[in-house]
């Protein structure tokens, strides 16, 4: 069974990232919730990146603010597919953070989310997990499913709540 780590530097993000971790919940998927620092504890995050793919994890999704190396520190320590999920916050608002994920070297890339992009990461994870899981698969198709629906529900409602008379 695939499991998806969500990683985050500091635990004042939780309420941030914790879509990520509720989206996969919500389609059926495993996942681990650990609080790591790339810079305050650079020997956690070494151990949690070595052994994720041991320990069954098949994506790692890094929410990190600020500096926000944790994601790319993650990718230089194995080949799992890494999501940085940019936290809003310090003075810049979460724009050192998402410049801090999308700009990482030739031969160690991650992915990224927008800032505070939290349910997008758990559902591209589901999605990199989808591509090998027709289960997941399934489950993601019909989650859109029912965006879809909600969405055409809420056009019919607004059309008729705004029809000229």
């Amino acid at each position: 069974m695939s499991k998806v780590l969500v990683v985050m530097g500091s635990d004042s993000d939780l309420e941030q990232i914790a879509a990520a971790w509720k989206v996969l919940g919500e389609l059926g998927i495993a996942y681990e919730v650990r609080v790591a620092s790339a810079h305050r504890t650079p020997d956690v995050v070494h151990e949690l990146a070595v052994n994720a793919r041991s320990r069954g994890f098949s994506v790692v999704i890094a929410a990190a603010g600020i500096a926000a190396h944790l994601a790319g520190v993650f990718a230089s320590l194995t080949t799992l597919p890494i999501v940085a999920l940019p936290v809003a916050g310090g003075t810049l608002g979460g724009i050192d953070a998402l410049l801090s994920s999308t700009q990482m070297p030739p031969g160690v890339p991650i992915a990224s989310v927008g800032i505070g992009g939290a349910k997008n990461a758990g559902l591209f994870a589901a999605a990199i997990l989808g591509a090998s899981d027709p289960v997941i698969a399934a489950r993601l198709e019909g989650y859109r499913k029912q965006m879809q629906a909600k969405v055409i529900e809420a056009d019919t409602r607004v059309r008729e709540t705004t029809k000229l008379v």
